[in-house]
């Protein structure tokens, strides 16, 4: 079929009406990949009925882009630019806060195009210490973005990095949407390099691969976010916001699957801190993740509706989410992160089981 595409670029009220409809659309169990599974549920976790470890001893603390976190956790990027958006980063960031979790925003370019919504952006208010990582597309550096603007969105959230998202699907899938792709890879070789801060390359849902990692390998990314299938699939969810429907379902279920994209982007790139987001549900899955070479989980559509609730709501999924990864590290035999990175796959069907 034929969708209508319209003649005018898309306003800022339209794209604060999008970002509502966005939020709707992923607590529909239909934004949701059907048929493809991240992969993380066929790695096999190592299980020892002799841990030689406390549960309680277990070391959750990491450090990523130089910040110290208490869990190898990001909330993921989700939304920003309508009333609720607001209610929901005001919330995570407590979540974040309390925790000492880093937080990811939703993409930004709605509040540089319209200073009102700049509000539903801010958390540094009630989240003065955490990692706070901005979130703008790349396709805008098609478009006259340069590095004034990606340091300009930073500075306006008190971001510590900024991460640029990559979604070419999901913006075919979008009456109006950016579909001019060509030349961005030089683009980011030029803008990324003159940028003062850091700066990730994501996907928002379809995954990152070892073809994306060779192509960006010496631009200077500081990180990247695989943001791999089998969760939330941002094809389904632009259908769902402008038709009601799925209406192309095949093409809602492309992608890379997230235990793939993670093995492929670290294969490429063995020492670039990596991201293991889409389709992480439960701290099991981001054990596997971290055992597969990421350095850090992200975690956004499971947060969605407890956000949306109250900052403890949040609070508490992520308090059982973290709990699990424990007890997953735990059983394994592994008294810290670093040492389950440092007893990763790396190609093998299994992981060598801890030392004693």
């Amino acid at each position: 079929m034929s969708l209508p595409r319209i003649s005018r670029p898309i306003t800022t009220t339209d794209l604060s009406a999008r970002k509502l409809r966005h939020i709707e659309a992923c607590l529909l169990e239909a934004s949701q990949y059907q048929g493809v599974t991240t992969g993380l549920e066929g790695v096999a976790w190592p299980y020892r009925a002799l841990p030689e470890v406390n549960l309680e001893d277990v070391q959750l603390g990491c450090t990523f882009l130089g910040r110290r976190l208490s869990a190898p956790v990001l909330i993921g990027a989700m939304t920003g630019g309508a009333e609720k958006s607001a209610v929901i980063n005001r919330n995570l960031g407590l979540a974040a806060q309390r925790l000492g979790l880093g937080l990811m925003l939703g993409s930004q370019r709605v509040m540089l195009e319209r200073p009102e919504a700049r509000a539903s952006f801010q958390v540094r208010g009630v989240a003065p210490d955490i990692l706070l990582i901005g979130n703008l597309g790349a396709a805008q550096l098609l478009k006259g973005y340069g590095p004034a603007q990606l340091e300009q969105a930073a500075e306006l959230v008190g971001a510590d990095a900024l991460a640029i998202h990559v979604n070419p699907l999901q913006e075919a899938m979008q009456t109006g949407g950016d579909t001019n792709w060509a030349g961005l890879l030089e683009r980011l070789h030029d803008v990324v390099p003159q940028t003062r801060l850091p700066l990730l390359l994501k996907e928002v849902g379809h995954g990152l691969g070892a073809d994306v990692a060779r192509q960006v390998e010496g631009v200077g990314f500081a990180a990247l976010d695989v943001a791999g299938a089998g969760g939330t699939s941002w094809a389904r969810v632009e259908q769902l916001a402008e038709t009601g429907r799925v209406y192309s379902p095949q093409l809602g279920e492309l992608g890379i699957p997230t235990a793939t994209a993670v093995r492929e982007v670290r294969g490429v790139l063995p020492g670039l801190p990596l991201i293991a987001s889409g389709g992480v549900r439960t701290g099991l899955d981001a054990a596997r993740a971290l055992l597969l070479g990421a350095d850090v989980v992200a975690v956004a559509r499971p947060l969605l509706a407890p956000a949306l609730e109250s900052a403890e709501a949040a609070e508490s999924w992520l308090k059982t989410f973290i709990w699990e990864l424990k007890v997953a590290l735990f059983v394994g035999g592994y008294g810290s992160v670093e040492a389950l990175r440092g007893s990763g796959l790396s190609g093998r069907s299994l992981p060598d089981l801890p030392p004693t």
